[in-house]
């Protein structure tokens, strides 16, 4: 069974805002499928959290790569394209457009094999995993409300981040936002918190997130994300040394290279690589396996697409300690794309697909109507 196609399918028109200082607007593409085809009419469909230009112009260099490769073999093929891309862009968008190659990959795989992904990545640890609600922050008054409205939804986990928190040098104001937060969710609901640190020109350091993760305990926050900039290393050892709240960070990085220096100097207690972005499952299972040599937990970051939620299910279910998943609260891309809903159980859970592959079936007139390119197309 050979590779016939690979097409990309930016999303746009209904993009939600991320927080980020230079806002995401409706009309702008952060997402953008990948659409893999293969000779005996097998389709796999794979997520890719980037610019859909940016995926188109990695598509070129890759296709020559892929056109004519077997589709059962993911890990392999996409290892070949990380093996010669050492020059040509090599943990930027070239890895992250082949995210959404080897995730539609494992796609096709699970469907020749008739099995669901959890399966054929190690086995099922669970059978549904908590799903956390990943919404903004707000200002005070309204910020209550929005996690009672999640909370009175069904979840019994949510994560609020971005916004004004940190970002007004007003400690009393991050203070009022947690505060309102933990009121609108109640006692028996997980809070985390993620100030949003690869945010441009993030202005806080160290003994602001210091100060910061102390106000935190006060409010039983489970987790406290991206405190400082990304790339910072050192503050972030420094600092999880220091804190009373577990500190979570790294989706921005790629590769699992990038993630070995992190876990040597025990620099986050969550470590949160994006399969829309690292390289995909065959890198996400590594990055994985590492954390947990070195006593780190893995919870993916998931700010993406139905695709990269249905992934993250898949790998929760192969890991024992991955009891969390990111669900973006009111994302068309998530809620409106795929055929069937996503439905949160009595206790706030989302069940792992059981159907082959990663189990869901595209709603292609959806699709259409947040894509300018022809789905008709590429879907056959």
């Amino acid at each position: 069974m050979r590779i016939l196609s690979v097409d990309a399918v930016g999303l746009s028109g209904k993009s939600p805002k991320g927080g980020w200082s230079h806002e995401i607007k409706p009309e702008d593409s952060v997402h953008c499928l990948i659409i893999v085809r293969t000779d005996d009419g097998k389709m796999g469909v794979g997520s890719v959290f980037t610019n859909a230009g940016l995926v188109d112009a990695a598509l070129s260099v890759l296709r020559p790569l892929v056109i004519g490769e077997t589709a059962e073999e993911p890990s392999r093929v996409t290892e070949k394209l990380h093996q010669h891309m050492f020059w040509m862009g090599h943990g930027g968008t070239i890895t992250h457009t082949i995210s959404g190659i080897d995730i539609a990959l494992w796609d096709i795989f699970g469907q020749i094999c008739r099995q669901p992904l959890s399966r054929l990545l190690g086995g099922n640890h669970r059978t549904r995993v908590m799903a956390y609600a990943s919404i903004l922050m707000e200002m005070p008054d309204f910020m209550k409300e929005r996690t009672a409205f999640y909370r009175n939804a069904g979840y019994r986990a949510i994560k609020i981040g971005w916004g004004p928190f940190g970002r007004r040098n007003d400690l009393k104001l991050d203070e009022k936002i947690v505060k309102a937060a933990r009121e609108g969710a109640g006692d028996d609901t997980y809070l985390m918190v993620d100030a949003g640190g690869s945010d441009a020109y993030w202005p806080n350091g160290l003994n602001w997130a210091v100060r910061t993760a102390d106000m935190l305990k006060d409010y039983d926050v489970y987790w406290f994300e991206e405190a400082l900039r990304p790339d910072d290393l050192e503050d972030h050892r420094a600092l999880r040394e220091r804190s009373p709240v577990p500190i979570a960070g790294c989706e921005c990085l790629t590769r699992r290279q990038s993630f070995q220096p992190w876990l040597e100097k025990r620099a986050v207690d969550i470590i949160q690589p994006d399969v829309t972005k690292v390289g995909g499952i065959s890198e996400q299972i590594q990055i994985a396996r590492m954390a947990n040599a070195f006593g780190v937990r893995y919870i993916g970051h998931g700010w993406n697409t139905a695709v990269g939620l249905a992934a993250d299910l898949h790998l929760a279910a192969s890991f024992a300690t991955t009891d969390f998943v990111e669900y973006i609260g009111g994302s068309p891309y998530v809620d409106e794309i795929t055929t069937q809903e996503w439905m949160l159980d009595s206790e706030g859970m989302l069940e792992i697909p059981q159907k082959p592959g990663l189990g869901i079936e595209l709603n292609k007139d959806a699709l259409q109507s947040m894509t300018t390119a022809d789905v008709q197309r590429i879907f056959g």
